[in-house]
């Protein structure tokens, strides 16, 4: 086969060509040293034969890589930050971090495609809205978001945890134990996750015949402070619900409190579960509940998707669920009688 003028081949096609692997080819077309004399060879004839490769953009080979946590980093964030960028150290590559709540004032993503110096970006429960991560893909500007607050296109790569089957898991366990009024102490109303687990905890109701009532439901800040608003809400309803589903752990500490200050035992008279197994699910008596979110994997898994984008790998499933665990502690139990 000969080349033909001005034509580009993918890195798959020469790949197949050479008889190597993808990474192979990146690392002949990038200036790899480790990589055999005659395998460069045979790389260099099949690029000779069908073409070159679309130029990588700028800045890819060694560029560094903008993670932006625009969130204070406790527990839940700052398990998956230095997970990404442990791992990116590994990968050789050097890391721009922007994090903590001032963060989220700073529009920063029209300009990442235009700084020579940064190769692709993982962005952590972007807030930004859907159009602007949409108009920074088409820039061909590499970047993997974690945990994405609303839905995304399907040619935006993405990691999350299944937070509908993970929530279905913690109420069905409620349910199996006889409980049948459960109040949510659910997160913002406009976030993913959030959506996805009422969906989850909906759904376990359902197998048991059960309507949700809205009564029984609060949308928070997933904080402690507002855990124990929220709770304190639920718990003083005239026929109060005999389990609580918070959003995080955070948000279940603070039911606890909640409870405590009512003198209800726990789970004797209220089960509690939480969502994410941080440190605090092992610090609270009773210990709590939860489910047990794979934050180290999300962390390992974006930077695998971004490594695999900016080697211009064709990559068949751009949106990554990773399974979770329930985690049965001493704060649930069975529904108490009458």
């Amino acid at each position: 086969m000969t080349r033909q003028q001005g034509s580009r081949a993918t890195v798959r096609a020469i790949a197949a060509e050479a008889g190597v692997s993808i990474a192979t080819v990146s690392r002949v077309m990038n200036g790899h040293a480790h990589v055999a004399p005659d395998t460069q060879e045979s790389v260099r004839k099949a690029v000779a034969r069908l073409g070159a490769p679309a130029p990588a953009r700028r800045g890819t080979a060694h560029g560094a890589i903008y993670v932006r946590c625009p969130y204070v980093l406790t527990d839940y964030f700052g398990v998956i930050v230095s997970s990404i960028a442990e791992t990116l150290d590994l990968h050789g590559r050097r890391v721009l971090l922007s994090a903590g709540d001032a963060a989220r004032e700073i529009q920063v993503l029209p300009s990442l495609p235009n700084d020579p110096g940064i190769a692709g970006a993982v962005l952590i429960v972007p807030p930004e809205p859907e159009k602007e991560l949409e108009a920074l893909r088409a820039q061909d500007f590499p970047f993997v978001v974690v945990d994405p607050r609303t839905p995304l296109p399907p040619d935006i790569a993405s990691v999350s945890a299944a937070h509908l089957t993970a929530a279905r898991s913690v109420s069905a366990h409620l349910v199996a134990m006889g409980h049948r009024r459960i109040g949510v102490i659910g997160g913002p109303g406009d976030w993913l996750a959030g959506q996805s687990r009422l969906a989850g905890h909906t759904s376990a109701l359902a197998d048991a015949g059960v309507l949700p009532s809205p009564e029984l439901l609060r949308s928070i800040e997933p904080t402690a402070d507002w855990g124990y608003v929220a709770a304190c809400e639920l718990l003083d309803l005239p026929d109060r619900p005999t389990a609580l589903v918070a959003f995080n752990d955070k948000a279940a500490v603070g039911a606890l409190r909640s409870a405590y200050e009512r003198g209800l035992r726990i789970p004797e008279d209220l089960s509690v579960t939480g969502f994410d197994d941080t440190y605090l699910s092992r610090s609270t008596v009773p210990r709590l509940t939860t489910v047990r979110q794979p934050l180290e994997e999300m962390g390992r898994m974006a930077v695998s998707l971004l490594m695999r984008l900016l080697d211009r790998h064709t990559v068949d499933t751009l949106h990554v669920e990773l399974a979770t665990q329930l985690v049965l502690r001493e704060s649930t139990g069975p529904a108490p009688r009458g």
